[in-house]
């Protein structure tokens, strides 16, 4: 044996202690696949969103405001709003001052806890109205008929960029409660086109009468 022949066969003798001597064979078996997360996770999960209780609406009519508003807190309806019935855009900033003349639930009606209670109310010395009196509003982009409105509700159907001004149809005063006082007068008249022209009422008070 030559010395190239012992050096190979040293060589070889070396590797085959390590990995063995000869051709390689590399058997893979096939192995099972595995599930995906998302398939994993494709059942849907419970939902906790459950329709509301329900529960008849009380009668509140002839109340003062502040006790249906408490009645209906008792009864689970916390979603609860409040207006003028007499159409002058007053705020019921103490509600012990406020009865209620309207609900836009009938009593005994049943409705889902989250539903919007509202209710229509005047001041406890005034007398309800036969129905709700509707804020005027701009339909068709024409001057509407505000005289009788308070010149809170007439201003605030108006475009808020509009120039308004007002002057006391019975003397000199100055109105500083608009929700007070009521149009007597009117410039442009019902049925004018509004294009951002000025806009000019007369006004009394409402326990007084237009001159």
């Amino acid at each position: 044996m030559n010395t190239r022949t012992l050096t190979a066969a040293l060589g070889c003798l070396a590797a085959a202690t390590l990995v063995g001597c000869g051709p390689a064979t590399t058997s893979q078996q096939p192995t099972a696949p595995t599930p995906s997360a998302t398939a994993a996770n494709t059942t849907p999960l419970a939902k906790d969103d459950k329709p509301a209780e329900r529960k008849a609406v009380a009668n509140f009519v002839g109340m003062g405001l502040q006790s249906a508003q408490d009645k209906a807190q008792a009864d689970g309806f916390y979603s609860l709003r409040s207006h003028d019935s007499a159409g002058r855009d007053r705020l019921q900033a103490f509600d012990r001052n406020w009865k209620v003349c309207s609900q836009n639930y009938a009593p005994g009606k049943t409705v889902p806890v989250d539903t919007e209670l509202d209710f229509g109310t005047v001041k406890l010395e005034e007398s309800c109205p036969s129905k709700d009196q509707k804020e005027p509003k701009v339909e068709g982009g024409k001057m509407p008929n505000l005289a009788g409105k308070s010149l809170k509700a007439a201003r605030g159907a108006l475009d808020s960029g509009t120039s308004i001004t007002v002057t006391d149809a019975a003397g000199d005063r100055m109105v500083l409660l608009e929700s007070n006082w009521q149009v007597c007068t009117q410039s442009p008249g019902p049925g004018v086109a509004l294009r951002g022209q000025p806009v000019k009422f007369t006004a009394v008070k409402f326990e007084e009468t237009c001159p």
